[in-house]
């Protein structure tokens, strides 16, 4: 039988080899297993901690664009509300219907329109402003920044915000009278040291805070409610039921406001206001009628009818 050739020291490398291995991959294994359970250092237990609570941002308003406010006006319409411009020439005529477009730095933001056209016994005016309003606090949604907006309107048009609902029931008297059977006010205030039951009258709260709008200005390019110019109208006595108020169906919130000028040599001048918010839009409808000296007071009920009528028309193209 043939015998195995023997190698010296072949069979002592091959252990120590094995060992070499074995020593590498205990050590590489053993550094994995720290570094995988290895705990969060102290910057970044500090970065943790500064972090805090995260603050929900408030929803953003339903429109992000406005709409061409000169051509939103359906021709028909403005036949009724410019009853002048059909004895202009063609021209004029035309050019009185196209209306011209306010000037504005950003049509996203706000854009406006005016027409007028003029008779021998009255001339009208209309104007249009349609504001967006963005709210860049991100804990105060669009839609409310947009309702504090159109409270300062209101209220400085002297229309009241309705006031919230107080309770009308009072409480049980705790004391009743020996003779009659019935409540003691004085005594029960007396024995029980309570105040009178009767709820005090609430209180309208201001507008917040931080509104993108402040005290109205007197064009469309500086944010406020284009100027319609003429006397400045003084607010009198109107008939029942058309006086200035609030108004309901009509977008999310709505008011009119209706002033007569004291007459004068021109004449007399109604101007009427419809202002309406719908989301984060609010829409402002100025119409105006001049008489000359000789003619009535324009009617309140006609202008008022031709405004709200034009104001639920874009109530409308805002749905759209």
């Amino acid at each position: 039988m043939q015998r195995k050739r023997y190698a010296p020291g072949r069979t002592g490398s091959t252990a120590r080899t094995a060992t070499v291995l074995t020593s590498i991959l205990g050590l590489g294994l053993g550094l994995g297993l720290t570094g995988c359970s290895a705990g969060p250092t102290t910057d970044d237990i500090a970065v943790d901690a500064k972090a805090g609570p995260v603050s929900p941002v408030a929803p953003p308003g339903r429109y992000r664009t406005l709409f061409e406010p000169c051509g939103s006006v359906p021709q028909a319409m403005l036949k009724e509300l410019l009853p002048g411009a059909a004895a202009l020439a063609d021209a004029e005529r035309g050019k009185a219907y196209r209306g011209v477009a306010a000037v504005t730095y950003d049509t996203d933001r706000r854009v406006g329109c005016t027409w007028k056209a003029d008779s021998p016994e009255t001339s009208h005016r209309l104007v249009l402003d349609i504001e967006r309003v963005v709210s860049y606090d991100p804990a105060v949604s669009d839609d409310a920044r947009a309702q504090e907006v159109y409270l300062r309107k209101q209220l400085a048009a002297g229309i009241p915000v309705p006031p919230t609902t107080a309770p009308t029931t009072p409480p049980a008297p705790t004391g009743t009278d020996t003779a009659t059977g019935t409540a003691d006010p004085q005594s029960t205030a007396s024995t029980t040291g309570t105040a009178s039951t009767t709820a005090p009258p609430s209180k309208t709260p201001p507008p917040a805070a931080g509104s993108t709008s402040g005290a109205p200005s007197t064009g469309a390019a500086s944010g406020g409610t284009p100027s319609t110019g003429g006397p400045t109208p003084t607010p009198t006595s109107t008939a029942t039921g058309l006086e200035p108020r609030v108004l309901d169906g009509l977008g999310d919130i709505a008011y009119v406001d209706d002033a007569l000028s004291a007459a004068s040599a021109n004449g007399h001048q109604r101007a009427v206001s419809v202002v309406f918010r719908t989301s984060n839009v609010i829409v402002t409808v100025s119409y105006r009628a001049q008489t000359t000296a000789s003619a009535e007071a324009p009617d309140s009920k006609e202008l008022q009818d031709k405004a709200r009528n034009l104001a639920r028309r874009l109530a409308e193209r805002l749905e759209e």
